[in-house]
């Protein structure tokens, strides 16, 4: 049966969550996550559809892909077909192909899971490797220690508190009030949490997202950030031991999360609050 390539409707994304969620392995490379679809979800539920690609045998889809941008494609394989030949080949063919509507003309990236067929066969045909993105992650088999920082659960009432630190935290953010609604609609948010740390005097000093891929599977953190006038004063740490207690509340078995080999701030950061740090991840790159 061929392997149909598709850009889902918006009361179709939950099957690619599902799916998604589905993939998640501790076992099996990092990639893609439901969080990562349900943070872009900021935007609304029609650019999500619209940023969202799936590839479908026997109209059961083995792999997806999601848009950060039209020149970057973020891929997910199912984990038993990481090597299949059939889906490399066409997943390699169409994210090379400006007509089949999944990249743009010029310079282009592709994220895929490390050690699969489709990285070779992108590798084979010219495409380069990109500068290194780090992984970490924090096991979850044992318990969390309190995170020393009074952490807040955030509703649609504190919305702003969440989006104010996040602002605060990175230069050009435009998540508002209403990108935190959009997102907090979307289906994966139903397994997510909005965390907000405070300082003594009860100031909104660090925030992260956390999202939860079901019982047992790996969780993301996805954003996390430090208010730029408090920084310097173990907030993120702290921040992100209170994520990785909450992922491990929600079921989580491990706690995942991915910065820019440049950031060694963040890679401190997390490795401090007791993420071990993983081999390098590297997009792929063609520059038509």
């Amino acid at each position: 049966m061929a392997i149909v390539l598709g850009t889902p409707a918006v009361d179709e994304l939950g099957n690619v969550v599902r799916a998604l969620r589905e993939w998640q392995d501790d076992a099996a490379p990092i990639q893609l996550h439901p969080g990562d679809l349900g943070w872009f979800w900021r935007f609304g539920a029609e650019r999500t559809a619209a940023a969202t690609r799936t590839w479908s045998r026997d109209g059961d889809v083995v792999a997806a892909g999601m848009l950060d941008e039209p020149e970057l494609i973020r891929l997910a394989i199912r984990p038993d077909l990481q090597h299949d030949e059939e889906l490399a080949q066409q997943l390699a063919e169409d994210v090379s192909a400006p007509e089949r509507n999944v990249l743009i003309e010029g310079k282009v990236y592709v994220e895929a899971p490390m050690g699969s067929l489709v990285q070779d066969l992108l590798f084979k045909d010219g495409w380069m490797t990109d500068d290194p993105w780090v992984p970490l992650r924090r096991d979850l088999s044992e318990p969390v220690p309190d995170p020393g920082l009074r952490v807040d659960v955030i509703g649609a009432e504190e919305a702003h508190e969440r989006t104010g630190v996040q602002r605060a935290s990175f230069d050009g953010s435009t998540f508002t009030d209403a990108r935190w609604h959009a997102m907090a609609d979307g289906v994966p948010y139903a397994d997510a949490r909005c965390l907000v740390g405070r300082n003594e005097i009860g100031e909104s000093v660090a925030a992260v997202t956390v999202w939860s891929a079901g019982e047992g599977r790996p969780g993301l953190l996805e954003p996390m950030g430090v208010h730029r006038l408090h920084r310097g004063r173990g907030y993120g740490q702290a921040i992100t031991v209170a994520a990785a207690r909450a992922l491990q509340d929600m079921g989580s078995s491990s706690a995942i999360v991915c910065t820019p080999g440049f950031n060694v701030g963040a890679v401190a950061t997390y490795k401090a609050a007791g993420f071990e740090q993983l081999p390098d991840k590297r997009d792929l790159y063609r520059n038509d």
